[in-house]
């Protein structure tokens, strides 16, 4: 287990929910507090007063909180290719549309368990960015419609985005009060990176269903 970490004011770094050990957290001395850095297909809840800080291409971010409760988190996903028109019909239930859920409910149902309460949910959206030029389809687009579609079908409502465009972003987002940064950015490696998160995604199954709670 990693030792907790203090700020340069003397401060510990805030106790971590459980199942969230992994990820990595850290005093961030750009935003002056405790960070934790999620990347493609990692998902962070918190209960205390941290950023959570991710970088995106194609690849979409909810930020999720509960504005009563003040616990919330972020998730980083992209639907994997798959053969077909996902959206044709407005059909839902494809192989892609599938990992997309578990990427939202997972979310979702830990802020519920950590204390949020559905009816509080505040919802922002960020990234699907044209940035993958060696791909056949706007990948971006595709993670765009599908965080949308899916929250609508949900009945929750986004009240703030920064979606599309050309260029990567680095995200921080604060749940205790809701705050979204986003900053453009050039950058090669989180396009390699979205890359190889696409060929592992495309090769895996999502089995079984989840329940929002």
């Amino acid at each position: 287990m990693r030792g907790l970490v203090k700020a340069p004011d003397g401060h510990t770094q805030p106790p971590v929910l459980r199942g969230f050990e992994h990820i990595r957290r850290y005093w961030d001395n750009t935003q002056h507090c405790f960070a934790a850095k999620i990347l493609p297909g990692e998902f962070y809840v918190t209960q205390s007063d941290e950023a959570i800080i991710t970088s995106l291409g194609s690849c979409v971010s909810a930020c999720i909180r509960d504005r009563v409760f003040r616990i919330g988190g972020m998730n980083h996903f992209m639907l994997p290719e798959a053969s077909g028109n996902p959206w044709s019909g407005g059909d839902l239930a494809t192989e892609a549309a599938r990992y997309g859920s578990f990427a939202m409910e997972q979310l979702i149902n830990d802020i519920l368990k950590a204390g949020g309460r559905r009816e509080n949910l505040e919802i922002k959206l960020t990234g699907g960015g044209r940035v993958l030029e060696n791909v056949s389809t706007n990948i971006g687009e595709k993670n765009i419609r599908f965080a949308k579609e899916y929250l609508r079908n949900e009945g929750l409502e986004v009240i703030g985005e920064d979606l599309g465009g050309t260029l990567p972003r680095r995200v921080v987002y604060f749940p205790a009060t809701g705050k979204l940064r986003v900053k453009k950015m050039g950058s090669n490696k989180v396009i390699t990176q979205e890359c190889a998160y696409q060929d592992r995604i495309s090769h895996e199954h999502i089995e079984g269903d989840i329940e929002l709670f």
